[in-house]
C-alpha cells in the first residue's frame, strides 16, 4: 500500500472512529436516560464539553476530507503518488494530532498548537495541489 493510499484509508478511518466514539458515549447516555433519544444536537451543545468538542473534531475531519483526501483520490487515480508519498504520513500524523488536542483542551495553547497542526496539513495540501497541477 502506498502512503499515500494509507494515509487516505486512515484518514477515513480516523473520522469513522471519532463518530464511533461519539456514537458510543451517545448510546450510554441514551441507555442510562441521562439523555433522551432524539435529545441530541449535531454539535453535542447540551452535553459534556468532551462531548462538544468531540463532535467538533469529527466535523473538522469531514470539512477536510473532501479537500486533502481529494487531492489524495487525484494523486492516487492520475497515477502522480510521487507527489502526494513523500508527505502523506506527516499529513495523516499532522491531521491525527489536531484531533487529539482538540479533544483535550481548548486552553489559549492548546488552541495554537491545533492550529499549527491544521497550518501544516494546509501547507501539505498546497503543495500536493501544486505539484499535482504542475504535473499535469
Amino acid at each position: 500500500m502506498s502512503p499515500t493510499l494509507f494515509a487516505l484509508t486512515g484518514f477515513i478511518a480516523w473520522s469513522l472512529l471519532l463518530l464511533v466514539l461519539m456514537e458510543a458515549i451517545r448510546c450510554k447516555l441514551v441507555l442510562t436516560r441521562e439523555v433522551a433519544a432524539n435529545g441530541f444536537t449535531p454539535d453535542n451543545a447540551r452535553l459534556s464539553p468532551f462531548m462538544q468538542r468531540l463532535a467538533r473534531a469529527h466535523a473538522n475531519c469531514l470539512e477536510g476530507l473532501p479537500i486533502f483526501g481529494g487531492l489524495m483520490l487525484v494523486a492516487l487515480v492520475a497515477g502522480r503518488t510521487a507527489v502526494t508519498d513523500p508527505l502523506a504520513y506527516a499529513f495523516l500524523a499532522a491531521r491525527g494530532l489536531q484531533s487529539l488536542i482538540h479533544l483535550a483542551s481548548v486552553s489559549a495553547a492548546a488552541v495554537t498548537l491545533r492550529f499549527t497542526a491544521f497550518a501544516v496539513q494546509m501547507a501539505i495540501g498546497l503543495a500536493w495541489a501544486w505539484g499535482l497541477l504542475a504535473a499535469a
